[in-house]
């Protein structure tokens, strides 16, 4: 596939997706009311009618058809009226919408994995026909509509006039030229002609067959593409639209003075030619022809590049290649102006400047991060769907409550933490919502139950929670399944509260005595901790008995750029996500005890902590043994807690993180608790130590 191709691809993949992601919600908008107003018919009518001229061009023939049959089914309901449908039929339309936006999602994710699409779908689009049928009473429309689907709609999505018999009947053009090689003319054609559509516009255009045929993008290279308004009004208008349009060489207004001009012998040589392609050479020879034709405005749009569009979409390598530059600025920034061979040296010039170069090195640190965050609105959207699908499935009354959805992250962190909030929104409605309305009322809760998803920003990090008004969770029943599948590792007696709540994130791990679509099969909240724990994040749960459950996320902002604290361990230098580190202190042998296993223990806030000295980790000579003599600091991840020992802290700073080579992995290494590294100022390397791995490291070798 060549460069062109493959730019078109994308562009397919990122408006048809955002398309259905839009119909998505609009569908769940909708059947909250209960009904579709007039503009979700449309929306639905341009938004399928956009697929379809765009997946016939790229020849994905099974998204072709499928959103051909629902524009010609919303067609229908557009010339008749959404309220020509009874209620029963609005709720089969609903259904069939959420089925085909699933369907239509489905073969997407075949084209982004290169697998081959479905050929046989007349079973599904049997089904839009057989809706179509019911709502048209088995009428004679249903066959006007599909016509008028393919013929009206392309020209004017709502406001189609009907074509002249010659194109004299045509007072204004608009002609197109596109800029020399920029390749997929057609696609760019229709994209002017989706423009026009969405301004309701009364227009026609030439070639007509741009949404289906390839071989029109030659005809519009050669002759280019011809715009035809009955409006003065709306040749301004399209002008516009035009001039705002991207790759347009130049474009040029004409006005035909002939009111029925004769066909031209060019046109009596295409003998079974569309009323379109009788238009074009109407509006050519006007144009050639000075005494007939007057060109009203003439413009190059190269003079118009301001006017273009704002907002661009830049693929993911990319920013992730600008973000590495940028790492590797902030690096050699921080090695010259900590250079061994300036110590001692008064260099206030240099000093000056190198506080500017600093300056400005954050600012593009901070411009390079913002472009790729992202709302993570999108993610909480989608989950509106799985609240709308469970509630029917399993016949519980819930709503969906969505708090900060213009939280911003990095587009790979939003990216990750779509499956674990499935999985937990899952796991609210499916284990944590009565299933008797009953229970609810007796326990003096309202009929409906809740679940609220929420997004905050806390500094270097974004809180994201799922709670319920449920049930809450029966902790002496996690704790006694847990003793039958034998995965306690120490006394029951010695669990909190929050150590029990964790248990449910252990592999295997189920308390539904019951498989269902939803859950009982052992896996979720494990996947939702791994998947959670490879970028970076925590997951915590907390729950009531009787009040309802909460489980936190705790995602950093960015996983390329950290806070971290440099620490020393010997002659070794360690950095700790600042994230992670609670408090730093000193203290005395005198303040350590002993658990009954022998293992060291320290008093911090009314709780006892085990500690894990560094040195005996990581086998490090030369390092601080006696606890006077080095420092304490108290981290915690997930569920552990624990204080690590090292010899002394070295400053907060803020580290590039960099990936460790692909090679070491066959040595298991993050699993010593080592999760990256970044290089310092002075060029040496330190290792950044996964917290939540750290601790069971050394459990392994205690």
């Amino acid at each position: 596939m060549d460069a062109s191709m493959e730019g078109l691809l994308e562009t397919y993949l990122f408006e048809t997706n955002s398309l259905l992601d839009g119909l998505d919600e609009l569908l769940i908008n909708a059947e909250k009311i209960g009904d579709f107003s007039e503009d979700d018919v449309n929306e639905i009518f341009r938004s399928m009618h956009t697929i379809k001229g765009s997946s016939a061009m790229l020849e994905f023939n099974c998204l072709m058809e499928i959103a051909h049959h629902i524009e010609d089914l919303f067609f229908y309901i557009r010339e008749n009226g959404i309220d020509s449908l009874d209620q029963t039929h609005k709720s089969e339309l609903f259904n069939l919408m959420f089925k085909s936006t699933d369907k239509l999602r489905s073969e997407i994710e075949k084209v982004e994995n290169n697998e081959p699409l479905e050929t046989n779908i007349d079973s599904f689009v049997g089904e839009i026909n057989g809706l179509l049928k019911k709502i048209s009473g088995e009428g004679s429309d249903t066959a006007d509509a599909k016509d008028g689907g393919k013929d009206a709609a392309p020209a004017d999505g709502a406001k189609v006039s009907a074509i002249p018999d010659s194109a004299g009947d045509i007072p204004y053009f608009i002609h197109v030229y596109f800029e020399d090689g920029c390749g997929m003319e057609n696609l760019r054609a229709f994209m002017i002609v989706n423009a026009l559509q969405e301004r309701e516009l009364n227009f026609t255009y030439y070639p007509d067959d741009i949404d289906s045929n390839p071989d029109s993008a030659e005809k519009i290279i050669e002759d280019g593409f011809y715009i035809g308004f009955h409006l003065e009004e709306d040749l301004e208008k399209g002008a516009t639209v035009v001039e705002n349009s991207q790759n347009i060489r130049s474009y040029e207004m004409v006005e035909n003075h002939e009111e029925h001009a004769p066909e031209s012998p060019v046109q009596e040589e295409k003998t079974a030619a569309s009323v379109h392609d009788t238009a074009a050479p109407a509006a050519a020879s006007p144009a050639k022809n000075k005494s007939d034709a007057v060109p009203a405005k003439k413009k190059d749009t190269a003079t118009h590049g301001a006017v273009k569009q704002d907002l661009i979409s830049v693929n993911l390598s990319k920013l992730d290649a600008l973000m590495a530059l940028v790492g590797e600025i902030v690096i050699t920034e921080s090695m010259v102006t900590s250079s061994p061979d300036l110590q001692g040296l008064n260099l206030d010039n240099f000093n000056k400047s190198a506080r500017q170069l600093r300056k400005l090195t954050d600012d593009l640190q901070d411009i390079a991060m913002s472009l790729r965050m992202v709302s993570v609105s999108g993610v909480f959207q989608k989950m509106n769907r799985i609240v709308r699908d469970m509630k029917q499935n399993l016949n519980r009354d819930v709503r969906l409550k969505i708090i900060g959805e213009n939280t911003e992250v990095d587009k790979t962190i939003v990216d990750g933490i779509g499956d674990p909030l499935m999985h937990i929104v899952r796991n609210a409605i499916d284990h944590g919502i009565e299933e008797n309305v009953e229970d609810r009322i007796a326990a003096g809760k309202d009929p409906q139950g809740e679940v609220i998803l929420s997004a905050t920003h806390t500094g270097s990090e974004v809180i994201i929670s799922v709670s319920d008004d449920g049930r809450g969770m029966d902790t002496d029943a996690i704790l006694a399944k847990a003793a039958r599948n034998g995965i306690l590792t120490k006394p029951e007696s010695d669990y909190s509260q929050k150590e029990i709540l964790m248990l449910l994130m252990t592999p295997g791990f189920s308390t539904n005595t019951e498989v269902t679509e939803y859950s009982g099969r052992g896996v979720g909240l494990d996947v939702v901790k791994k998947n959670v724990e490879a970028i970076g994040g925590v997951v915590s749960i907390t729950s009531e008995l009787g009040k309802g459950s909460c489980t936190t996320l705790k995602i950093p902002l960015t996983l390329a750029i950290a806070d971290g604290m440099e620490i020393s361990v010997g002659k070794s230098i360690f950095t700790v996500p600042i994230s992670n580190i609670r408090q730093s202190f000193k203290a005395t042998e005198d303040d350590i005890v002993l658990d009954p296993s022998g293992h060291e223990m320290i008093r911090c806030m009314d709780a006892f902590y085990p500690i894990v000295r560094a040195h005996e980790l990581y086998n490090i000579p030369d390092a601080c043994t006696r606890i006077e003599d080095g420092i304490l600091m108290w981290v915690d991840a997930s569920d552990k807690s624990y204080c690590l020992f090292v010899d002394k802290l070295i400053g907060e700073h803020q580290v590039v993180v960099k990936p460790l080579p692909p090679y070491l992995q066959q040595f298991h290494i993050k699993d010593s608790g080592i999760s990256g590294c970044t290089i310092l100022g002075d060029g040496n390397i330190s290792i950044i130590l996964d917290i939540a791995h750290v601790y069971e490291a050394a459990r392994g070798i205690y």
